[in-house]
C-alpha cells in the first residue's frame, strides 16, 4: 500500500517470493495508490533502492536452492515523487506486459528442463541393465518415455505460439500465455517425476543431477500461477 503526502509516497507491505531481491540494487515495487472498481485500477509502480530505510530483504528457504527467492518487507519506506515509474494509478498495464513475457520465458525454461530430463532418462535406459537387457528395451519403459515426449512437444508448441503472440501484441496473447503455462506446469512436473521413476533411487540422490531438475520443476510449477489458476483464467477469457 502507498500513501501519498506532499507529492511523496510512503510504502508499506510485504512481497513474498521475489527472485534475487537480495542481489538487486533497485527494486520495482507495485503498490496500490487508490481504491478502484477493479483489481487492475489504482496500481502504481515505484523505484525503490534496496538500501532505503525501512526496506528489509531476507532470503527464504525453498525447495529449489539454485534459485533464490526473497521476502521483501516495506515499513513506511519513503519514496520521492521522482521514484514513481510511469503514470500514477496506471501501473497495471506495463506490469501485466512484463508478467506475460516472464511467464512465457519461464514456460520455455520449463520445456528446456524437461527436454534435458528426457534426454538423461533415455540415455540411462540404454545403459541400465536389468534381467540381462537394457531397461529401455522393455515395453513399459518405452511407453513412459513416449508419454514424456508427447507431453513435452505439446507444451513446446503452446509456448512457441504464446511467445509469438506476445511479441506481436495479439489480442489473444493473454489466452496463449495461460495455455502455455498450464501445459508447461503439468508437463514439467510429470516428466521430472517419470524421470525419477525410470532412474530408480539414484535419481533422488544428491550425487545425481536429476534431483535438481525435479526440484526446479516443483518450484516453477507454481511460479506466476499454477496450472489450475491458468486454466481458470483461460475459462474466464473464453467466456463471452
Amino acid at each position: 500500500m502507498a500513501r501519498e503526502s506532499a507529492g511523496a509516497y510512503a510504502l508499506s507491505g510485504t512481497k513474498l517470493f521475489v527472485e534475487d531481491a537480495h542481489l538487486a540494487d533497485i527494486l520495482v515495487v507495485a503498490a496500490r495508490t487508490r481504491d478502484g472498481s477493479t483489481m487492475e485500477d489504482g496500481v502504481s509502480l515505484f523505484l525503490v533502492p534496496r538500501d532505503a530505510p525501512g526496506l528489509y530483504v531476507s532470503v527464504l528457504p525453498t525447495i529449489d536452492e539454485t534459485r533464490k527467492l526473497c521476502e521483501v518487507r516495506l515499513d513506511n519506506v519513503a519514496v520521492p515523487a521522482g521514484g514513481l515509474l510511469g503514470e500514477p494509478h496506471r501501473g497495471w498495464t506495463p506490469l501485466s506486459r512484463v508478467i506475460a513475457r516472464v511467464t512465457v520465458a519461464l514456460s520455455a525454461e520449463m520445456c528446456g528442463g524437461a527436454q534435458q530430463v528426457l534426454d538423461m532418462t533415455v540415455a540411462y535406459a540404454k545403459i541400465r541393465i536389468a534381467f540381462g537387457k537394457p531397461i529401455g528395451s522393455y515395453q513399459g519403459v518405452k511407453h513412459q518415455a513416449a508419454d514424456m515426449l508427447v507431453a513435452l512437444e505439446n507444451a513446446k508448441s503452446l509456448t512457441y505460439y504464446a511467445a509469438w503472440a506476445v511479441d506481436q501484441g495479439l489480442d489473444e496473447a493473454p489466452l496463449a500465455v495461460s495455455m502455455a503455462k498450464a501445459a508447461a506446469s503439468d508437463m514439467y512436473r510429470k516428466v521430472a517425476g517419470t524421470g525419477i521413476q525410470l532412474h530408480g533411487g539414484i535419481g533422488m540422490t544428491w550425487e545425481h543431477d536429476l534431483q535438481l531438475y525435479f526440484k526446479r520443476a516443483k518450484a516453477s510449477e507454481v511460479a506466476f500461477g499454477d496450472a489450475s489458476w491458468h486454466r481458470e483464467r483461460v475459462a474466464r477469457l473464453l467466456t463471452p
